[in-house]
């Protein structure tokens, strides 16, 4: 435990990538296989589950520490985060340990469901085997909130590296590693690393899919597209669709449905699984998972209603059927088609699917890169986000690279709204000094003028509730990124002299800042206050040019939703 901690605290302090990778790389040459198979697991994005409610670790970290609860709370806002909070207050250690992750692991997972006496007695005794840093890490790990700055994609480089293979090699054998309904073992571990041959790659994997082959974002003037790209006849375009990735996998008699996570979600769309037994043994699709609705995809927001879902009712399934749309094929008759040219596998794919049961991705054909430009143009009305670009000869590669040819992902400019900052809380990480998590929200309706806007301001900084049909901010969206650190600090600077409330980790600050906002799409949603929710807000700048009652209104999101296009003002 003591030096997956310490390897922890080492990857959190560097922003180098050679460094995160040499201490990865030292970790895993060094470790027991049992807790070098956690560490991956962890490290690569598998998730610890919630050994303890929240509220009961900290009643209990305050006990232990002999503090109020009010103590522990401005510890809590100064520090930023709950698990580095609670390693701080505690009283030091009084005994030394030197079990390894795994051990570790085994004796939290025995508190899952153990009586709360129980559980209190056996944390403490934890508690006083740990130096800081350990204790750090057995929070994270106790409230199932564990991540760390480094990708899938390092952790696969520095395993390749520590047992001499090619990193695509071990990216295939991952896949399905991190999935949660199975425990990282030291045989699973060793099969990461095996010589080349001698571990699980291959069609004969089972049900596991193959390393996801992602694509670049396109950005620029299309007049350029010719000199950068060639001729459009060079690549396979399709319409970009705001799904759920997901390979399909045929194999053995079974049917395996995998997200671009790496979560197996093959019992979630029982629909898909039963069309899949119409495919040949020892095929492999690569596709999306939407909700059709009529002619075009429905909102990503319908299929949202299916992905948490454990229990479907008929209802459901008839309300929000899934389809899925296939656009390559990675295995055929049990043979791997990855290194096949794009336009090879395309065509094979049009073929096994000429009959169904799945349909397959349209072309999208155009005579240049103008004419293009214009069909991309019209993509909302079509549901869609953009365009997807795939090299004729290009391979299927693994992650966003480009030695095996090229994908790019064309999307169109994201929809944009000025409104208005109205709660912060603090970051973390790093950021966890700063309040760079903000709420915003829009009028709810045009004010008349700057003063009236003003009155609003006013009645926030006094307390004073707004008064049924008069003017307010309507909260609508919460957005963490986008800004620069000089921007994260000056905007930090204005959050504490403007602060009018404070509920918890959350400061209410009165309205001075206009930010310009962008999403992908808006859904209607009866949980939020202003009936909308948006997909994935981002902070694009910061307004200090447009006053505060020139900030958009309710009627704006309503017109976005129902058209793309805000109303004119």
């Amino acid at each position: 435990m003591n030096r997956f901690a310490a390897l922890y605290a080492e990857l959190d302090a560097s922003t180098a990538t050679l460094d995160k990778v040499a201490a990865l790389r030292r970790y895993f040459a060094d470790a027991a296989p049992d807790d070098a198979a956690w560490a991956a697991y962890f490290l690569a994005g598998g998730k610890p589950r919630q050994v303890l409610p929240t509220a009961r670790l900290r009643t209990l970290a305050c006990e232990v520490a002999g503090i109020d609860d009010w103590l522990f709370e401005e510890c809590y806002q100064a520090v930023g985060d709950l698990a580095e909070t609670v390693a701080h207050v505690l009283p030091p250690p009084r005994h030394e340990s030197d079990l390894g992750l795994a051990a570790w692991v085994a004796r939290l997972q025995g508190l899952r469901g153990a009586a709360p006496e129980a559980q209190a007695a056996a944390l403490r005794a934890m508690w006083d085997e740990l130096d800081t840093p350990g204790r750090f890490l057995l929070g994270k790990l106790i409230g199932g909130g564990f991540r760390v700055g480094v990708s899938k994609l390092l952790v696969q480089r520095a395993l390749a590296e520590a047992a001499g293979l090619d990193p695509k090699l071990v990216a295939q054998r991952m896949m399905g590693y991190t999935d949660a309904k199975r425990a990282p073992t030291a045989a699973a571990y060793a099969a990461l690393t095996a010589p080349a041959g001698e571990g699980a790659e291959g069609p004969a994997r089972g049900g596991e899919p193959y390393p996801f082959f992602l694509a670049h974002a396109l950005d620029g003037d299309p007049a350029d597209f010719a000199a950068r790209l060639g001729p459009p006849a060079g690549w396979l375009v399709e319409w970009k669709y705001d799904g759920i990735r997901a390979q399909l996998v045929r194999r053995g008699g079974g049917t395996w449905l995998w997200s671009r996570g790496e979560e197996l979600v093959t019992e979630r769309y029982p629909e898909v699984e039963a069309l899949a037994a119409g495919l040949p043994e020892g095929t492999v699709l690569d596709g999306e998972l939407l909700v059709w609705d009529g002619e075009r995809p429905a909102p990503f927001a319908k299929l949202q209603q299916r992905i948490g879902r454990k229990l479907l009712s008929k209802k459901l399934l008839a309300e929000l059927p899934v389809r899925f749309l296939a656009y390559d094929l990675l295995e055929q008759g049990g043979r791997d088609l990855r290194a096949e040219p794009q336009h090879a596998r395309r065509a094979a794919l049009e073929q096994l699917l000429d009959r169904g049961p799945f349909a397959v991705s349209p072309r999208v054909e155009a005579a240049d890169w103008p004419a293009l430009a214009a069909l991309r143009a019209s993509s909302r009305e079509r549901g869609v986000e953009g365009l997807m670009l795939k090299q004729q000869g290009a391979r299927y590669g693994s992650g966003r690279s480009k030695s095996d040819g090229l994908w790019w992902k064309w999307k169109i400019e994201p929809m944009t709204i000025d409104a208005v900052l109205v709660y912060a809380q603090r970051g973390h990480g790093r950021r966890a000094s700063l309040y760079t998590d903000y709420s915003f929200a829009v009028w709810s309706r045009a004010p008349a003028d700057a003063a009236e806007a003003q009155a609003v301001v006013d009645a926030i900084a006094a307390r004073r509730p707004p008064q049924p049909g008069a003017l307010q901010l309507v909260p609508f969206a919460k957005a963490y990124s986008g800004l620069t650190d000089a921007e994260f600090a000056e905007v930090d600077r204005v959050i504490r002299a403007s602060t009018v409330d404070k509920f918890g980790p959350v400061r209410s600050v009165a309205p001075r800042l206009v930010f310009e906002l962008g999403f992908e799409g808006l859904a209607a949603s009866p949980r939020h206050k202003s009936g909308i929710a948006v997909r994935f807000p981002r902070m694009l700048r910061l307004r200090p040019d447009k006053p505060l009652h020139e900030a958009d209104t309710l009627a704006g999101l309503e017109a976005l939703l129902k058209t793309g296009r805000p109303p004119s003002r």
